[in-house]
């Protein structure tokens, strides 16, 4: 009798696995040097795939259901095997549950900044985090890329060994798609969605995995180019910036261009008025070689002190005088004076 019991005991009668965590993705079953026997029930439960390897080769699989192995429902084994005849005696092979349920909620993030090459900003550098939902597809591709022969191959595992390989993907997916930054950093909730297309051919091939959702929380962008979009936004607030700069002067005008504050306007609207003068047919341009018959030149709107003085047969110092006394209303930027037309006509007209 003890004899039949140490016999019983040396063959496996039941192959399965009760799956008690949420966090596993593979399990080897432990066979303790034991074979099958012929008839043995191998039960696979939802969301599991049973998969024999054999040597090292990989043999068939099963899935949810009751399964008694016999040299029928295990072709690819008995042809590895090259058993020439029926299955009659015990065999020996490894058994791996594999679950194949979605797994959620995952992390995933850049530990350095990802390189990409934007047609606004050249070559920018990224940081971005967010989740991912996932689920195993291809059983063999996964234990061979992945778990490897890990007995008991855990979420945690999965997450130390996947998290580079997964930022890789995502990087060279982004690049793939040429998305430009201005939209990466201002539109991350549809670009997880975007870019699924591109990261699971890639996931599959490599690793037999397939992402079910893939969630872009956050990107960031470097210092320098946050100010850019700021700058950027900023002109489009403005408009058009022509009318932004006359806008400046009658501001600086009305409060008597006191400050730094006024100064800048000052000076804004006269670069933008020499500007406009340049560009208008008869202005300062045409000036400096009227053709013949051409229109009388329009007289300029700002006048040097150089100029008043020409205009008024005196030396340029009694001109600074009367600017400095107030007899002559004029703007000073910075060690410079102007006069506009209208405070010159004034002058005279006194």
């Amino acid at each position: 009798m003890a004899l039949i019991d140490f016999i019983k005991k040396q063959f496996i009668d039941v192959i399965e696995w009760l799956d008690d965590s949420r966090d596993t993705l593979s399990w080897r079953f432990p066979d303790e040097d034991r074979e099958i026997k012929r008839g043995a029930q191998l039960i696979v439960r939802e969301s599991q795939v049973a998969q024999f390897v054999y040597l090292g080769e990989f043999g068939d699989a099963f899935g949810p259901g009751k399964h008694t192995l016999t040299t029928d429902n295990i072709p690819v084994l008995t042809n590895l095997r090259s058993w020439k005849y029926a299955l009659e005696s015990p065999f020996k092979a490894d058994v791996y549950y594999v679950v194949t349920r979605v797994f959620t909620g995952n992390k995933w993030g850049t530990a350095n900044p990802v390189m990409m090459r934007d047609a606004d900003f050249g070559v920018v550098r990224l940081r971005a985090y967010g989740t991912y939902d996932f689920r195993i597809v291809d059983v063999p591709r996964f234990l061979k890329e992945v778990a490897g022969t890990d007995h008991h191959f855990r979420l945690d595992e999965f997450a130390d060994a996947m998290r580079s390989r997964i930022v890789s993907v995502f990087s060279d997916a982004l690049a793939g798609a040429k998305i430009p930054a201005l939209d990466v950093a201002s539109r991350y909730g549809e670009l997880g969605e975007a870019l699924l297309p591109l990261i699971n051919p890639v996931l599959k091939s490599k690793y037999g995995l397939e992402m079910t959702s893939f969630i872009v929380e956050n990107v960031s962008v470097p210092p320098e180019v946050e100010q850019a979009i700021d700058k950027r936004s900023s002109m489009a607030a403005v408009g058009n910036l022509n009318d932004y700069v006359k806008y400046q002067m009658a501001q600086g005008l009305a409060t008597g261009g006191s400050g730094l504050a006024g100064a800048g306007a000052e000076l804004a609207v006269g670069m933008a008025m020499a500007q406009q003068m340049m560009n208008q047919p008869g202005g300062i341009a045409a000036q400096a070689t009227p053709g013949i018959g051409a229109a009388p030149a329009a007289a300029p709107e700002l006048y040097s002190p150089a100029d008043v003085a020409k205009r008024l047969g005196v030396a340029e110092t009694d001109v600074i005088a009367s600017l400095e006394a107030g007899d002559l209303k004029g703007k000073r930027i910075g060690t410079q004076w102007r006069v506009t037309r209208a405070a010159l006509d004034a002058f005279l007209q006194s």
